[in-house]
């Protein structure tokens, strides 16, 4: 589920390349027929909160990966539970129907039940749901996850063509971003490594940065540096407001309350390296789709 999206299409086309007979259901078929260059990938047409299409694309697997996921509510009220929670629950069901033991579900870091945004809080009960399931169940929790056709690192680029400075809610908030590559490599890890089973993972990348110094680089790599203005807490909880008003919703009130937490690894959690994955560096990764700008 969700392997149309930005990280799917990553892990699909990774555990073809491993020899893995991969399904993806898709309500628009049509809009993703580039998957089926993946000589092992089955794309089939259905609603994946129908249970029994769920049911159906379920059968003879030996794995379901859960990649659905949504940064802001696209109907008013339950949008996050409706997409984050519900659809698990449909899943885990389907997937104990059919036959299906093994669960991976990708969700966020700092997820968690008591979190500070509707996000963060209905990610962690998703979470809860597949842990208190019967399934073999493995969790991977990423931090902001950049590559190719992002909705973090791109849209920030061409923001920052168009603006002479760019203000800034919450510029101290410190982030560990991750390739979307080894979050692709994460989901084939788990999947081929029994010990994973019941084990939750942090994925982030090698380096924690302010979102301040994240603008900044990427404006500098993106060959489009501006400065950065930092905004006080009532303006920006002013903007986050304003910003839900303007088509495609680039920023939310539940955006500004998810950003109230560092999204950075435990120093304890099992991540990348204990899959046996080397992070991969945000300058190195922003380079090999952004072009390149002056190293200062």
């Amino acid at each position: 589920m969700g392997g149309t999206g930005f990280i799917g299409r990553h892990a699909a086309a990774r555990l073809v390349a491993r020899g893995h007979d991969v399904t993806v259901l898709t309500r628009a078929r049509h809009r993703n027929r580039g998957l089926l260059v993946l000589p092992t990938l089955r794309l089939v047409d259905g609603d994946p909160f129908d249970p029994g299409t769920l049911a159906a694309a379920m059968l003879g697997a030996d794995a379901v990966v859960n990649l659905v996921g949504v940064i802001n509510e696209t109907r008013r009220g339950g949008g996050f539970r409706h997409v984050h929670v519900e659809l698990v629950e449909h899943a885990i069901s389907a997937a104990l129907e059919v036959g299906v033991s093994r669960f991976i579900q990708v969700s966020a870091l700092k997820a968690r039940r008591d979190g500070p945004s509707a996000y963060l809080r209905t990610k962690g009960d998703a979470e809860r749901k597949v842990q208190d399931s019967s399934l073999a169940w493995t969790i991977l929790q990423p931090s902001v996850v950049f590559g190719p056709e992002d909705d973090f690192s791109i849209r920030l680029a061409r923001l920052l063509r168009l603006v002479p400075a760019l203000p800034l809610t919450r510029p101290n908030v410190r982030i560990a971003p991750v390739f979307v590559g080894d979050v692709a490599e994460a989901v084939v890890r788990v999947i081929e490594t029994p010990g994973a089973i019941g084990n939750s993972y942090q994925l982030c990348g090698p380096r924690v940065y302010s979102l301040r110094e994240l603008v900044t680089l990427i404006g500098r790599v993106a060959g489009t540096p501006r400065p950065v203005l930092g905004l006080p807490e009532t303006m920006a909880k002013l903007l986050a407001h304003l910003m839900e008003f303007i088509p495609g919703k680039p920023f939310s009130r539940d955006n500004y309350l998810t950003l109230s937490v560092h999204n950075i690894c435990d120093s304890d959690a099992p991540g990348l390296r204990a899959l046996g994955i080397s992070p991969t560096g945000l300058e190195t990764g922003l380079r090999r789709y952004m072009g390149s700008g002056d190293d200062g």
